[in-house]
């Protein structure tokens, strides 16, 4: 069986008061952490608007980013393609999977924020349509070697053809799915990868089944196939040694995300304003009234138990990802994706399942490590000075463990 994998998702949200400059430069140092951790992904939006989410180029955070790192891949999460000419795209994508050494992982989506839409004049009825033509010119620029021409509404091109190809012989296609069926249905036609951001609502957890469905139903329709190790959930998760501490370092950042954020910008104030952080923290995380929530402010038993409830609610994906807040200050949130790597994901992988049974046999043989001291005990015995010496200190008959 593969091994889950796990990474990061940067919108990013962080909240209205600090520095743009230092926040860019803690998100890079995050990324560059979770390098070191072993994540197998992060991923970083693009958006332009709600002075939230403040990376406006995904390409060019993710081409730092690579500079910092080693191994970790590199998602675009997402490029909205309808704000951009598909060829221009394309030359940026290639160009950071050179820089990167082929660590590119190409995530698209129609554009999350009506503001950014409407800033540059774009109907949000287009959107998606426009997504679905940008990815088909892309595909073929990145594996077609003959030059070509197409007229769209809203893009030309005229003996396109691309100077320089991906270092990856096939990067990897993913696209954002929310609420409804058509990133899911685009990942089947194009045969992507695709990223559940809707699963972080509870309404979004009941509807991956048949999202997924969706999915597998477009691909039967275009000849293409679909793959669950390629399907990633996108999770919350503040994680602590205890509950009650995981409540204590995330509640008002959690209370403030929610009320000025979640609610009160994106959702205009149609959604549940919480007073207190611990009513925040009840009313979003799943553990305190068994809600069914992608959300987890507890302990690492906790998260392994949520994954291991989607699994089971989903019939299995192939990544699990984490999104990147500012619930909690950032040494507990830097302690927070520590404990993940440390513990939950090689519970979730089976890499403690031998460790256990080594010490369990141990532990259930006790009668053949009594044997091995007697061993030690009769050779003393043949020793007349060790024996002696034994009398005299009051050890005789005393098991020892030889060193």
């Amino acid at each position: 069986m593969t091994d889950l994998q796990f990474g990061a998702f940067l919108a990013p949200h962080h909240p209205i008061g600090e520095s743009p400059t230092l926040q860019l430069q803690s998100d890079l140092e995050l990324v560059a952490h979770l390098d070191r951790l072993g994540y197998d992904e992060f991923w970083c939006g693009e958006h332009h608007s709600t002075g939230w989410e403040v990376i406006a180029s995904p390409e060019i955070f993710l081409a730092a980013a690579a500079e910092r790192t080693e191994r970790i891949m590199l998602g675009t999460g997402v490029i909205s393609l309808p704000y951009h000419h598909p060829f221009m795209v394309a030359q940026r994508l290639v160009q950071l999977d050179h820089q990167s050494r082929g660590r590119v992982i190409f995530g698209s989506g129609p554009g999350a924020l009506p503001s950014d839409a409407h800033t540059l004049g774009i109907d949000p009825m287009v959107q998606r349509d426009r997504q679905d033509e940008a990815m088909g010119i892309i595909r073929r620029l990145f594996e077609e070697d003959e030059r070509f021409s197409y007229d769209s509404e809203w893009f030309r091109l005229r003996d396109a053809r691309l100077q320089m190809k991906p270092l990856q012989k096939n990067m990897e296609f993913a696209v954002a799915s929310i609420r409804s069926p058509s990133g899911m249905t685009l990942a089947g036609k194009h045969r992507t990868g695709v990223l559940s951001i809707g699963a972080m609502t509870k309404s979004g957890i009941q509807a991956l089944p048949t999202q997924w469905g969706f999915a597998e139903e477009s691909a039967k329709k275009h000849g293409n196939e679909v793959h669950r190790d390629s399907w990633r959930i996108v999770m919350n998760w503040h994680i602590a040694e205890t509950r009650e501490q995981a409540r204590k370092e995330a509640g008002e950042g959690l209370l403030r995300h929610n009320n000025e954020y979640t609610v009160g910008t994106l959702a205009g104030g149609d959604g549940p304003i919480y007073k207190t952080p611990d009513e925040a923290v009840d009313g979003v995380s799943f553990d305190v009234h068994g809600a069914q929530s992608s959300t987890v402010i507890g302990t690492p038993d906790d998260l392994v138990a949520r994954i291991e409830q989607l699994m089971e609610i989903t019939g299995g994906f192939g990544c699990v990802v984490g999104f990147v807040h500012d619930w909690a200050n950032r040494e507990n949130t830097r302690r927070s994706w520590d404990m993940v790597a440390r513990y939950v994901i090689p519970e979730i992988n089976g890499l403690l399942a031998n460790y256990r049974e080594s010490h369990r046999f141990v532990t259930d043989n006790r009668e053949y490590w009594n044997r091995a001291n007697d061993a030690v005990m009769s050779k003393i015995q043949e020793n007349s000075r060790a024996a002696d010496v034994m009398e005299r200190e009051g050890l005789q008959g005393e098991k020892i463990i030889e060193k």
